[in-house]
């Protein structure tokens, strides 16, 4: 049974990032490279939680969810993507949503979370041409939209 994985409250008026790229594939392989993403993290400098002024080295960790019913967004991974795939059509849209947990390293080399970020992500697949759609909805922003699609056309590049 084929689901439709559009929610019913995308923000289309909106969108922070929005590209369009060549992609010469089908939507099941893209869901299987989300999967892929999820657990999947990054060190990058931003601005000190407890101190202004100063950088630190932070850990970037991704979250992948996708569409279930309109409403309700349901965790991505490789445990559950081979059951998923079988209910995505070649073409068409499906929307994500993609946690970003932050955390550093503090004095005593003890793991320190800290306020991450939320996007909605759009992904329209027409002919040949995947359109990106970012939306930051939640957090403090240290990770721009466009980092976020990069992040994932990399992965595309990549395969699985």
């Amino acid at each position: 049974m084929m689901r439709k994985r559009i929610y019913h409250r995308f923000p289309h008026r909106e969108i922070q990032f929005e590209q369009k790229y060549r992609y010469y594939s089908d939507l099941p392989f893209l869901v299987k490279v989300m999967a892929s993403m999820d657990g999947k993290f990054g060190m990058f400098v931003t601005e000190s939680v407890a101190q202004r002024g100063h950088r630190i080295q932070a850990k970037r960790e991704i979250s992948v969810e996708i569409m279930t019913n309109g409403v309700d967004f349901a965790p991505l991974n490789y445990e559950n993507v081979d059951g998923i795939i079988d209910t995505i059509e070649p073409e068409g849209i499906i929307d994500f949503k993609i946690a970003l947990k932050y955390s550093y390293l503090d004095g005593k080399y003890n793991r320190v979370p800290f306020k991450g970020d939320m996007y909605l992500v759009r992904i329209i697949l027409e002919s040949d041409v995947s359109t990106l759609q970012v939306k930051h909805i939640d957090g403090p922003y240290r990770t721009e939209c466009g980092r976020v699609a990069d992040t994932i056309i990399e992965e595309l590049r990549r395969g699985v």
